[in-house]
């Protein structure tokens, strides 16, 4: 049986990451593609050095040629400008979205039946444009957003409790930037709701951290910004494709009528199989936690239009 394949647009430190993870997971083949020459090259090969060891079996390729992503089953995009301090995740939309445009065209070129999973910020704007241009159906472009926003939800949590992190279940929704929305209604230890092992203001503290977790890891490294962990999420979701898994997942999806949401990506939990984003999942929201969906959403269609700004100016 034929291998899968799985591109991945990007081979920074996310690219990286995702190639290696790809390989010790046993998900397929992997083409490795970058602007810069050597760099995907020379990843690959420092990965596929590890087969032996890690006891893996696939072809691992770095290029700077789209062709060589040719029948790629699946597409990660991560091509873009990290953050650096100060920062925030709108700053990098000019650049970014210039960037994605030929991504994107790429696309569409040599893996116009793949799934693509857009990770390069600002998300919200990034994801939109990717399926503009490649003009490929809501179930086959999606952004990873929430998975990473839930991880960290969770990661603090269990820490504030000193318990395993598989004892908490946590979701965040909406936007992809400091207004997105940690549905405290949803979070969970073990089934007991967290409002009854936390107090509100501590919770407080601890979703105003998950809101700036990216942030926080920009300050720490003061050169980039997190990659582990966005490549794990981003590798979850392309495992329930290829796998067929039909996880839910909090990502950003194509809403039309959803959540209120019309014609705009949108974070919300979906499910993903081998057709894709199959269904969007719709959670009961508490009046407050639907507010601030509303004010999440609107951040998004004034990134969107900002962004459609620049390319008509370009």
């Amino acid at each position: 049986m034929a291998r899968k394949k799985i591109a991945l647009i990007g081979a920074g430190n996310i690219g990286g990451t995702m190639a290696q993870l790809c390989a010790l997971k046993k998900l397929g083949d992997v083409v490795l593609y970058d602007v810069i020459d050597g760099l995907p090259q020379g990843k690959a090969l420092d990965i596929l050095h590890s087969a032996p060891i890690e006891n893996f079996d696939a072809q691992i390729l770095g290029t700077t040629k789209y062709e060589d992503i040719a029948g790629a089953d699946v597409c990660i995009v991560t091509a873009g400008i990290a953050r650096k301090p100060g920062m925030s995740r709108d700053d990098l939309v000019g650049t970014n979205a210039k960037i994605m445009r030929q991504v994107a065209e790429g696309i569409k070129s040599y893996a116009p039946n793949s799934f693509v999973i857009v990770v390069t910020n600002p998300l919200d704007a990034m994801v939109t444009l990717a399926k503009q241009v490649t003009g490929f159906p809501k179930n086959r472009v999606v952004g990873q957003s929430g998975i990473l926003d839930s991880s960290r939800y969770r990661t603090f949590v269990a820490q504030e409790l000193n318990v395993s992190v598989a004892s908490v279940s946590a979701v965040v929704l909406g936007g992809h930037g400091d207004d997105m929305v940690p549905v405290r209604s949803s979070c969970q230890v073990s089934g007991i709701p967290v409002e009854r092992l936390i107090p509100s203001p501590r919770l407080e503290e601890i979703e105003k951290r998950v809101r700036n977790a990216g942030g926080e890891i920009v300050a720490l490294l003061k050169t980039g910004s997190a990659y582990y962990s966005p490549a794990s999420a981003s590798i979850r979701m392309a495992e329930s494709y290829l796998l067929d898994r039909k996880e839910i997942l909090p990502c950003a999806a194509y809403l039309e009528g959803e959540y209120g949401v019309h014609g705009y990506y949108f974070c919300v939990p979906v499910l993903i199989g081998a057709g894709g984003v199959e269904k969007v999942v719709e959670i009961e929201l508490s009046p407050q936690e639907k507010n601030a969906m509303e004010q999440s959403f609107a951040h998004v269609k004034e990134l969107v239009q900002v962004m459609n700004k620049i390319l008509a100016g370009s």
